[in-house]
C-alpha cells in the first residue's frame, strides 16, 4: 500500500538490526553521529513551518498505512521527549485514492477537536480489529462512536474548509519530497525515514529527529 516503500519484511529486518545495534545502552546511542544525506535528507528549499517560534516536528502518515500503525509507540516516545520549544504536528498523505477518505477524516476530526481521543483508536480499528472503514460514511460512523455527530461530520468533511486543508497538506507532502510513510520532517528542513540499508528503523528515526531538534535549538539560541 505504501508508495515506493521497502517491503514490510525488509523494514522489520531493519528494525531488528537497529534494535540489536542499540541494545548496548544509551551511551552507544548518544555517541552515534548522524550524517546529512545518508541518515537523513536535507530539504531544499526549506519549507515554512506552522508552529511560530517553536521547532516543528511533522509526522507524515496515513491511517491506511500499516507501518504508521506500527510506528505509533515510537511517536509517543518522540512526543514525550520533545523539549518545550518544539511542537509535534500531523500531516496525512494521500498517495492513492483509497487514502483520500482517511486524510479527509483526519482534517475533519482535527477541526472538531477529536484527534487526541481518536488517533490511536482509528489505527486500532483498522489494523488490529480489521474493521471495514474505507469510506467516508464508515469513518463518520466510527467518529460518531467517539462523540461526533455523523451527519455533521460528513458535512464538515465535504466542506470547502476541509478541501483547503487537503490541498495544503498535499502541497506540503510534495514540497517535503515525501515518498513513503511514516516520515518525519524537522523544522521544514530535514526529512527522516526508515532505511534498512543504513539500519535505520523506527527507534533510530526517533533518535535522529531528537538530534535534529537539538541542533535546531542550538542554532536558534546562537541567533539571540
Amino acid at each position: 500500500m505504501l508508495k515506493r516503500l521497502p517491503t514490510l519484511l525488509l523494514l522489520l529486518s531493519g528494525l531488528f538490526a537497529a534494535s540489536a545495534c542499540s541494545a548496548d545502552g544509551s551511551a552507544t546511542a548518544a555517541a552515534k553521529t548522524w550524517t546529512a544525506g545518508t541518515d537523513y535528507a536535507v530539504i531544499e528549499p526549506a519549507q515554512p513551518t506552522s508552529t511560530g517560534d517553536k521547532i516543528e516536528v511533522v509526522e507524515v502518515f496515513s491511517y491506511a498505512c500499516p507501518h504508521c500503525a506500527h510506528f505509533q509507540p515510537y511517536v509517543d516516545e518522540l512526543k514525550s521527549k520533545l523539549p518545550a520549544n518544539a511542537q509535534f504536528v500531523l500531516v496525512p498523505a494521500v498517495f492513492n485514492p483509497a487514502w483520500e477518505p482517511f486524510a479527509r477524516a483526519f482534517y475533519t476530526a482535527q477541526t472538531l477537536g477529536l484527534v487526541d481521543k481518536t488517533h490511536q483508536a482509528l489505527f486500532d480499528a483498522l489494523h488490529r480489529d480489521h474493521l471495514p472503514l474505507g469510506s467516508l460514511e464508515a469513518l463518520a460512523n466510527f467518529y460518531a462512536g467517539h462523540g461526533a455527530n455523523s451527519g455533521n461530520f460528513l458535512s464538515t468533511a465535504n466542506s470547502f474548509v476541509i478541501d483547503a486543508k487537503m490541498s495544503h497538506g498535499s502541497d506540503m507532502v510534495r514540497a517535503y519530497g515525501i515518498e513513503a510513510t511514516p516520515t518525519l520532517v524537522v523544522n521544514g528542513k530535514y526529512r527522516v525515514g526508515a532505511n534498512s540499508q543504513r539500519n535505520i528503523g523506527f527507534p533510530e528515526m526517533v533518535q535522529i529527529a531528537l538530534y535534529l531538534v537539538q541542533q535546531e535549538s542550538k542554532a536558534g539560541a546562537a541567533k539571540h
